[in-house]
């Protein structure tokens, strides 16, 4: 049975679950759907087991660090995602849309030399691991209306804002 590293923040969007595997982030997701969570792990490690620790490799630190106002503090956390070559050039392209800002599934898909595979970016943002770290809630329709978001449209909303209000005090 594979053990990995669980700990559980509280945030302005709720609590969030990170869990670590050899000191990389292998899940970050909203306390409400960790049986999701749970499936894709399992799905990855098969049977597993969460051994709660605090702040472990100071992700949780960095975490919190984005929420208080700190963008940047997400961009030193390894992540390890598993999944297909081509989910992993989805789920790493997305470190690529400067906070603040969006791009469109279709944008994404040219930006990986694939235009027309604007679906696929699709089906495969919705799967990513590691929601906020691998900011897929950057990412909007062809028309920038908020679609899709596996931790909602409101926290998509949220997160969104929050970004886009920091990078405005910067500016």
């Amino acid at each position: 049975m594979k053990e990995l590293l669980l700990d559980q923040i509280s945030s302005p969007i709720g609590k969030v679950l990170l869990v670590i595997d050899d000191g990389k982030l292998c899940s970050l997701d909203y306390e409400e759907y960790e049986p999701r969570m749970m499936k894709l792990l399992q799905n990855r490690y098969g049977d597993v087991q969460l051994k709660q620790v605090d702040n472990p490799c100071e992700f949780s630190d960095l975490i919190r660090r984005y929420f208080a106002g700190d963008i940047a503090a997400l961009d030193t956390i390894p992540v390890s995602t598993g999944g297909t070559p081509f989910q992993q050039e989805v789920w790493q392209a997305l470190r690529t849309i400067a906070p603040g800002t969006t791009s469109s599934y279709g944008a994404l898909a040219a930006l990986l030399g694939r235009p027309k595979a604007y679906r696929a970016v699709g089906a495969t943002n919705a799967l990513n691991p590691v929601a906020i770290v691998l900011p897929c809630h950057r990412v909007v329709g062809a028309n920038a209306a908020l679609t899709g978001y596996a931790g909602g449209l409101e926290r998509k909303r949220w997160l969104l804002q929050h970004e886009q209000e920091i990078m405005l005090k910067v500016m």
